[in-house]
């Protein structure tokens, strides 16, 4: 099994409206994506300094439904808008 794990600051600008579209597009993906097993999306409740504010957990039987999931044009949709609205991202992909 495939762990793709993502994390990302938001802009201030319309900071918490965009967190929250976020989060729909990106659970949305589930019904989407037949690669894509699994996905959890949380928001931040911390605000601490090493905070980030939204993160999430997908998984994915092989490394190719990984790859199948990063260019499926449903994610890209969810991609670009997220690259629009964030300063910052961070990524962990692991065999689990």
């Amino acid at each position: 099994m495939i762990v793709h794990i993502v994390m990302f600051t938001f802009k201030n600008e319309n900071k918490a409206e965009n967190i929250t579209k976020a989060k729909e597009m990106l659970a949305a993906l589930v019904e989407k994506i037949e690669p894509l097993l699994s996905m959890e999306v949380g928001v931040d409740f911390n605000g601490g300094e090493r905070a980030m504010d939204l993160s999430l957990i997908s998984t994915f039987e092989t490394k190719e439904g990984l790859n199948a999931y990063a260019t499926d044009p449903a994610h890209l949709e969810v991609v670009s808008f997220i690259k629009e609205v964030t300063e910052l991202s961070k990524v962990v992909d692991y065999e689990k």
